[in-house]
């Protein structure tokens, strides 16, 4: 069938939107109509060259929308369900089948090499291969091509334009605290950086309880922001050591820290700024090959952690279903993060999440803003 699509062909170059060919899905797989997608960083990463996913490709991985069709070897969801496009794993590794498809051992082949596992694309131009199954989706595009292992099937009552960036920007930061670091009540929690992957988690230290919450970043607008959605305390390092100002707010330092700037020089203050016994997470890395430099007496002798955590730590069957009763009960404003932007906008809405207008930009196949 026919559908229309926003490809990337260049790097650092505009996506062009285009009609394309979509093949019939296969036994293990589901045809999605796409209500609407979240734009996260990784896209522009990827649009960007930073990352091997061959062009030209139809990038989004935060797709929201209504099951069109079923293979016949899918028995999870059926033609009508609402659904959500997460991460893509393999289901038969170590960590697979332990629930903890976010370490799949072939994460970064199902996630970024655009392909099926048998090397063949679900798009095309006429003759032309368009790469396809990006993050197990591709959902730039009025229809997407997913498999039962990526794909949640969410309440018929939630409003499915605003769910695409559960699958992935707000599941980081909210799983990094709920699954992950698992901040508890009464602790203290700080996060660098307040992009949506923050912010999200300023909104889940809130929910655990969290008594002393310090968001940090240079953006005085987002700073304000992280207050109204929980933050005790704000910090601007163009206004001082901030590990300084976290051990006078604290005492003692931080129980939890979460960085999501992959700034070696951010992560090794974060860490500088726990207590004995206090955890860091980091979400990323500023380049590949990149390291980190920490005291070494300093993280030995507190008994400190730093922890590596990818997409929050989630099993997104059980977890973008807990964010969304969450979000129901009025304890995860996370659509207060967010934009809407039709199709035709799509490259307004990436160069509005990258000079940071827009926290979380979700482009609607239909309609406006």
């Amino acid at each position: 069938m026919k559908i229309r699509a926003a490809v990337a062909r260049e790097t650092h170059g505009p996506l062009s939107l285009e009609s394309l060919e979509i093949d019939d899905p296969r036994a293990d797989e589901i045809l999605v109509r796409v209500v609407a997608t979240g734009v996260c960083h990784t896209d522009i990463v990827v649009r960007d060259g930073m990352l091997p996913t061959p062009l030209p490709v139809v990038l989004g991985h935060e797709g929201a929308g209504v099951v069109e069709r079923v293979g016949s070897a899918v028995t999870k969801v059926v033609p009508g369900d609402h659904v959500v496009m997460t991460f893509a794993s393999c289901g038969g590794c170590p960590s697979c089948q332990d629930h903890a498809p976010s370490y799949c051992h072939a994460f970064f082949p199902k996630n970024f090499f655009a392909v099926r596992g048998d090397g063949s694309t679900a798009l095309s131009s006429g003759d032309e291969v368009i790469h396809s199954h990006f993050f197990g989706q591709s959902s730039f595009a009025t229809h997407a091509i997913c498999d039962q292992r990526n794909i949640v099937k969410v309440p018929q009552d939630a409003p499915l334009e605003l769910l695409g960036p559960l699958a992935c920007g707000v599941q980081t930061g909210a799983g990094a605290v709920l699954n992950a670091l698992r901040v508890g009540a009464g602790s203290s929690f700080a996060v660098f950086g307040t992009g949506s992957v923050g912010l999200s988690a300023v909104m889940a230290a809130r929910v655990c309880g969290a008594t002393t919450i310090v968001a940090v970043d240079m953006n005085n607008e987002r700073l304000a922001f992280a207050k109204e959605l929980g933050a005790t305390h704000t910090l601007n390092p163009t206004n001082g050591d901030v590990t300084e100002a976290i051990m006078a707010i604290t005492g003692h330092g931080l129980d939890y820290a979460l960085d999501t700037t992959g700034l070696s020089q951010v992560i090794k203050g974060a860490v500088l700024s726990l207590a004995p016994r206090g955890s860091c997470g980091i979400l990323g890395a500023s380049a590949p090959g990149s390291e980190i430099v920490l005291d070494e007496v300093h993280f030995m002798s507190g008994g400190r952690r730093l922890i590596g955590i990818v997409e929050g730590e989630a099993n997104p069957d059980t977890f973008i279903p807990m964010l969304i009763r969450l979000y129901q009960q009025g304890l995860f404003p996370f659509d207060k993060l967010v934009k809407f932007y039709p199709l035709e906008q799509i490259n307004q809405a990436i160069a509005d999440s990258e000079s940071g207008i827009t926290i979380k930009p979700i482009v609607r196949m239909e309609g406006g803003s």
